[in-house]
């Protein structure tokens, strides 16, 4: 299977590509979200960009930070796998930089074989239907290393991330966005999912809502077309609730995401338009597991409860601010 980080930009107006990783210490409770970015405007000058996020559940630590470069300044092989934006890298191992006041020196072992995941299925990507793509080229990741911002050292031992690719032509009207691999008791376990609102024919139609996983030692991809459109989805600012199905398994989650734990920061489409997205790395989910029987009555048996407490990770995005909400990163 191709490497699912290497860039997709081919050097033409009208995209935008990101990486990131999400992580939550364990000890202090704090998550960080560290993103390497890059736009090529219909019109004006491509650039790239690096982003630090860190927030805690109760809202002690929420801190956002972004500087940008001419696109010039990012440089990306293919294989073996490597980015650099300044002087920030990422690659299938790990990332370091920093740019004012943070810093990220940060390692990981990739699965072996590489076991990505694709929330697009093939006939949408083959289609061009998806405007975005997003991907899991490592979806549970034990994280070692140090950050710094605000004068604090925060060193990470073994703390479960996930690092994501996404690129794309124009992000959705809406949508909400989880991912949790911190499931007390349930090492390997990991939940990943978005649910979308995009423009289509002059409405907006939606929700759309791919979700991948492994849960109870087994995968769980629930991506095809009509599995995306009949998935229930309810979402706001602080929350998330959602189902999905794949095979003989179904799933019914919830998200809590803390208010005082959002920062709000800005994305820029290649269009000019922009969405104003608020996310809290120390949020809280559960997942509730079920499995298809044949035995009379319920159809479905529950297996197992998933909980993680303050370790799992959210976005809610739409056109307008919040009223009440800083931006922290524009």
């Amino acid at each position: 299977m191709p490497n699912l980080n290497v860039l997709q930009w081919d050097g033409t107006p009208g995209h935008y590509e990101v990486y990131y990783l999400s992580a939550t210490e364990r000890a202090t409770g704090i998550g960080l979200w560290i993103r390497y970015t890059m736009v090529a405007p219909l019109r004006g000058d491509a650039t790239c960009s690096l982003w630090f996020m860190a927030m805690d559940p109760a809202g002690d630590v929420r801190l956002g930070r972004k500087v940008s470069h001419p696109v010039e300044q990012l440089v990306a092989e293919p294989e073996p796998f490597r980015l650099r934006i300044a002087d920030s890298e990422l690659s299938d191992r790990g990332m370091a930089g920093g740019f004012d006041d943070v810093s990220w020196e940060l390692s990981w072992t990739p699965s072996r074989p590489p076991h990505p995941y694709e929330h697009v299925h093939p006939l949408l990507r083959r289609g061009r239907i998806a405007k975005t793509v997003l991907t899991l080229p490592h979806a549970d990741l034990a994280v070692h290393g140090t950050v710094t911002f605000d004068g604090r050292e925060l060193a990470l031992d073994g703390a479960r991330g996930g690092q994501a690719h996404l690129w794309g032509s124009k992000h959705a009207n809406r949508w909400a966005w989880v991912h949790c691999n911190d499931f007390p008791g349930h090492e390997g376990a990991f939940v990943d999912g978005v649910s979308v609102f995009v423009p289509r024919f002059g409405r907006e139609l939606g929700p759309n809502t791919p979700v991948v996983g492994r849960l109870l030692d087994d995968d769980f991809v629930a991506n095809g077309p009509l599995s995306v459109v009949r998935a229930p989805s309810s979402f706001d600012l602080t929350g998330w609730k959602f189902e999905a199905t794949a095979r003989r398994r179904r799933i019914v989650c919830e998200v809590r995401a803390p208010r005082e734990s959002l920062v709000g920061v800005t994305y820029d489409d290649p269009d000019g338009q922009k969405a104003y997205c608020y996310n809290s790395e120390a949020s809280s989910m559960s997942v509730s597991v079920y499995d298809k029987t044949r035995r009379s009555g319920s159809p479905w048996m529950l297996r197992d409860t998933l909980e993680s407490d303050g370790r799992a990770h959210f976005e809610y995005a739409q056109r307008e601010p919040v009223a009440g909400l800083e931006l922290q990163v524009t």
